[in-house]
């Protein structure tokens, strides 16, 4: 039954990286479309393969997850609690990309780890929760809004006397690399989240130990998974971070992938910590939107947008921890 389980959860973490691919799609290449900088196709086919190289590129984030948030117990009963956890967080992936809102994969996995832990009377990580879901949480949006809008300031001020024809076929050109850099540091993100989940079920069943790295199958599947549902595309969401949200012309385009991809990085290899890729890149188009004037930036529609996120964590953790007390009663 054990060894069930675990191929079990397995699979369905794997299923959750192709969610996640689809899902935040929109958040390597929305832009790049939207400015007409990259085709939809040759940008799907960019972002996988940037996504596959990015989640290969370390396993910091990956730690955090398997060891940073829960204490799930040894054997069957805790790749119970994974399995809740992925299934809330899928659940709700599948809300968000029906109604077209840009939430986090990534809170919603945390939400998912930390409600069935609380279910189960598993020991929930607070502390590591502060430091590395709770501060970045607010600390990655906030930096790629006025990254952004400071950035798009800049660029406004150096090229404010050059032709505006040849520097928006320039950033066009430029927004080639930016979408690039920020498929990479998606993969880096939230290929590992997955890599981490895998690597909680492993741990409790002692396939692996606290102080092994991370498998290197885990870490090629859970590439592989996400790079898959990147190239499947997420069209809805897509429409939502590259239209609904302002019109974005090249340079702010360029602006808004460039600081969003750079604040990825530094939480990743620098801090550790498992950022929305979402949150941030949303929150950059928003600050090099702002550039324009306030009112360019649809903010009824920001406003839905920042609702889903704030309901992202207990909302999947609700759905997992009922998930987690059904399988209980059926196991029991």
């Amino acid at each position: 039954m054990e060894f069930t389980l675990v191929i079990a959860v397995v699979v369905i973490a794997l299923a959750f990286d192709y969610t996640n691919g689809f899902h935040d799609a929109a958040n390597a290449i929305a832009t790049s479309v939207s400015t007409r900088a990259l085709t939809p196709r040759v940008a799907l086919v960019l972002a996988a393969a940037c996504n596959f190289l990015g989640a290969l590129a370390g396993t910091e984030v990956a730690e955090t997850i398997g060891k940073g948030i829960i204490t799930a117990p040894a054997g069957q009963h805790g790749l119970v609690i994974v399995i809740a956890a992925l299934i809330g967080a899928i659940t709700w992936n599948l809300i968000t990309w029906y109604f077209g809102l840009p939430s986090s994969s990534s809170h919603a996995l945390i939400g998912g780890l930390v409600g069935a832990g609380l279910a189960s009377t598993s020991t929930v990580l607070w502390s590591g929760i502060v430091d590395k879901v709770v501060i970045p949480m607010v600390l990655s949006p906030a930096v790629g809004f006025f990254g952004a809008f400071l950035l798009m300031i800049a660029i406004l001020w150096l090229f404010r006397h050059r032709n505006p024809g040849k520097t928006t076929r320039g950033f066009r050109m430029a927004q080639s690399v930016s979408a690039a850099a920020m498929a990479l540091g998606h993969g880096l993100q939230d290929a590992q989240k997955t890599m981490g989940v895998i690597f909680l079920a492993l741990l409790t069943t002692g396939h692996v130990q606290k102080g092994d790295g991370i498998p290197l199958w885990v870490k090629i599947s859970a590439a592989t998974a996400i790079s898959l549902g990147t190239y499947s595309g997420g069209w809805r969401i897509m429409r939502t971070l590259g239209r609904r949200i302002i019109h974005l012309d090249p340079a702010r385009g360029f602006a808004s992938e460039a600081v969003a991809a750079t604040v990825l990085y530094v939480m990743a290899i620098g801090l550790h910590a498992p950022v929305s890729t979402t949150h941030t890149i949303t929150s950059a188009v928003m600050g090099a939107g702002a550039t324009k004037r306030l009112s360019a930036v649809r903010w009824g529609v920001a406003k839905g947008i920042v609702t889903a996120w704030i309901l992202t964590i207990p909302a999947a953790g609700i759905v997992a921890a009922g998930v987690y007390w059904l399988a209980h009663l059926i196991l029991e």
